[in-house]
């Protein structure tokens, strides 16, 4: 599932022909990388890419001003039929990637387990952070959204609460981990 194929196929579905500049002010403009994982300055490649496949096709060039020429881009047949699949694997595609933090939990340093709560609670207040943030750029955009993307925003917000309340969870059966870790540490030895 590529979200920034997605992206872009779907903008030129909905708003048109645009070159590659205008899709780069519309991502920046609906800040996509809050949001998703897409960064706005892969557009350029992907738009290469996609009109290489025949996904998209060369309309015209367009000069405004003294800037550069630029090439403007429309949907094809074959990209609204790629638009549906990737619209369909889109809502459809559970992604939940593991985490790193699980791993290194399993992988306690047996020396450095008095440090894990400090660790703890640095990570719980980045997380804080990010959910006080994330929050607050739906704030600021929350007059120009429309229903759908008022929720599409919250999911970010409700998945940072679920990780806060489940680090917590960690931080209060703390001590029962490093004495298991500990007692298994001395059995090994």
């Amino acid at each position: 599932m590529s979200s920034v194929r997605l992206y872009i196929l779907g903008a030129l579905a909905e708003e048109g022909p645009m070159h590659g500049h205008q899709l780069r002010l519309l991502a920046e403009q609906e800040r996509v990388h809050y949001w998703t994982d897409i960064s706005v300055g892969s557009l350029y490649g992907v738009i290469k890419r996609l009109s290489t496949e025949g996904l998209i096709t060369e309309l015209r060039l367009e000069r405004s001003g003294n800037y550069p020429e630029r090439q403007v881009y429309e949907i094809s047949p074959a990209g609204r039929g790629a638009l549906a699949v990737l619209r369909r694997d889109g809502l459809s595609t559970v992604v939940f990637k593991p985490d790193p933090f699980d791993l290194a939990m399993a992988r306690l340093d047996p020396h450095a387990l008095d440090t894990v709560a400090g660790t703890l609670d640095d990570r719980i207040a980045t997380l804080e952070g990010m959910l006080v943030e994330s929050e607050q750029q739906r704030a600021r955009a929350d007059e120009y959204l429309t229903v759908n993307e008022r929720f599409i925003l919250s999911h970010k917000s409700v998945r940072l609460r679920a990780e806060i309340d489940w680090h917590r969870s960690l931080l209060a059966e703390l001590p029962a981990i490093i004495a298991d870790e500990s007692a298994r540490t001395k059995a090994v030895l």
